[in-house]
């Protein structure tokens, strides 16, 4: 049986998106092939350094990413698009509305409310509660697709 497919989408792919890709890695080992990208990221851009920072507090490492944008190909990749805010979602189905059924915001796919707030610019602190929020998120997703 091949793995669930999993593109996580925020704004740049430098903070929010890349920081779900990497603990949900982490917190599912190869249970999923997982990716993440931006609606208007800038290609090659390196995680935030408030993403570096929390990932490394939890011994993860961000040095590998390189921001990309989001592409017709990897919608097409994926399984489930799930994106941070209900905002991502509508921008993503009016440049994809085929794709719409498989397009939710991560809260409301694991049956939550509310986006996920972006913590770029933002003190350590606001990146930390962005990273909480997200393993919150990540446990309840795990459970929904295994």
């Amino acid at each position: 049986m091949s793995k669930t497919h999993i593109l996580f989408i925020c704004t740049g792919n430098t903070c929010r998106s890349p920081l779900a890709e990497i603990l949900l890695k982490e917190k599912a080992g190869s249970q999923f092939d997982v990716q993440s990208a931006g609606i208007y990221a800038f290609p090659g851009s390196p995680a935030s350094a408030g993403t570096t920072e929390v990932l490394e507090k939890r011994n993860l490492k961000a040095d590998e990413h390189l921001s990309q944008a989001l592409t017709l190909d990897l919608v097409d990749w994926a399984d489930v698009v799930l994106t941070m805010t209900e905002s991502h979602r509508q921008q993503l189905i009016s440049q994809y509305p085929e794709h719409e059924i498989k397009t939710y915001s991560l809260t409301s796919f694991v049956e939550e409310v509310g986006d996920i707030s972006d913590p770029f610019g933002g003190p350590v602190e606001v990146y930390e509660q962005t990273a909480q929020q997200l393993e919150y998120l990540l446990h309840k997703l795990i459970k929904k697709l295994t």
